[in-house]
């Protein structure tokens, strides 16, 4: 970070909001399990219950209200992380009573099975690299962009917002054809699995466009509920922008649901090294568009573009040829 005053805002958010780590990790371990078993209907509740708090919290400790410090981005922060605290633990007293539970017997540590550890482990680890090549050339990216300037950046944090918000339903797809997949191969329903991929990656471009294309047409309108009067002015300087966003939004909801269908095979090394791929060019990309060659931010996210399209290109041509048909645990 170059500019000073961005540093610090970093920091001063940075510190509270650390400690949520530990709690968001288990919280999404406790995801993936009631993922996996294809009960998610209570994570819906779990996070109705982190938005309301996070959403109060962020209404006391932001602006000072009920008589608590104004804490500024700092209080965003830790708003975030007692959120986390509180649905771990609404997650964790569910779990508890729920008499469905009983035959996994999640509280029995009866031996120390290390097959099961080291199986988890080789199917875990490249999915723990995959997202961090992906967070890893996002946080380089922002980097990138801070350095060319303030506006550019504001413009782009904006886009991100954006880009995130509209794209919760493609990762509600994309968890759920994984765990669909996983399931047809466990019934020995292979053959079902691809037009099961590409009837899913429809239903989400056509949800995607649904609630896409208005906020890109009338922006001003959409967001000024979110951002108010006074961020008016960089909506209207993000406006042109919206168009390279609709862009990256439709090839994400294709390319992330083809991505999360081949992790659900269990070709994870795969997926694994598809990515690394697109990351890598994904670097070289932003270093030449951006960092030493600035030919506007039109050119820097459409690297997102590429990046999705190459990995719904490799993704189906993987799937496609079927030789995840013979993998065995």
């Amino acid at each position: 970070m170059k500019d000073p005053d961005i540093l610090q805002k970093c920091v001063e958010y940075i510190k509270p909001r650390s400690f949520g780590v530990f709690f968001s990790y288990l919280g999404v371990s406790l995801i993936a399990f009631y993922t996996g078993i294809a009960r998610t209907k209570f994570i819906i509740y779990d996070t109705i219950v982190l938005i309301s708090v996070n959403l109060f919290l962020n209404w006391v400790l932001i602006f000072g209200n009920l008589g608590m410090p104004e804490m500024g981005i700092a209080g965003a922060a830790l708003a975030s992380t007692l959120a986390e605290v509180v649905a771990f633990i609404v997650f964790v007293v569910y779990m508890i009573f729920d008499k469905q539970n009983v035959g996994y017997k999640l509280l029995s540590f009866l031996r120390f099975d290390v097959k099961l550890v080291l199986s988890s482990f080789y199917l875990s680890i490249p999915i723990v690299f995959q997202s961090i090549l992906g967070i890893g050339a996002w946080f380089l990216f922002f980097s990138f962009i801070e350095n060319v300037g303030r506006e550019e950046l504001a413009i782009s944090n904006l886009l991100r917002n954006v880009y995130l918000i509209l794209s919760i339903p493609s990762w509600g797809y994309a968890a759920g054809i994984n765990t669909m997949v996983s399931n047809f191969i466990g019934n020995r329903k292979r053959q079902a699995v691809m037009p099961l991929v590409i009837k899913t990656s429809k239903l989400n471009l056509f949800t995607t466009i649904l609630i896409s294309l208005p906020v890109v047409v009338f922006p001003e309108f959409f967001l000024y509920p979110f951002f108010g009067t006074e961020d008016m002015l960089l909506i209207g300087l993000a406006k042109p922008y919206m168009w390279v966003l609709f862009g990256i939004l439709i090839t994400f909801a294709v390319g992330v649901v083809f991505v999360n269908g081949l992790i659900g095979t269990g070709k994870t090394k795969q997926a694994l090294w598809i990515q690394s791929i697109f990351t890598l060019l994904y670097i070289i990309y932003i270093v030449f568009m951006v960092k030493i060659y600035y030919y506007g931010l039109h050119l820097a996210w459409s690297v997102e573009i590429v990046y999705w399209f190459g990995i719904l290109v490799m993704s189906y041509i993987y799937l496609r040829s079927k030789k995840w048909h013979f993998f065995h645990i």
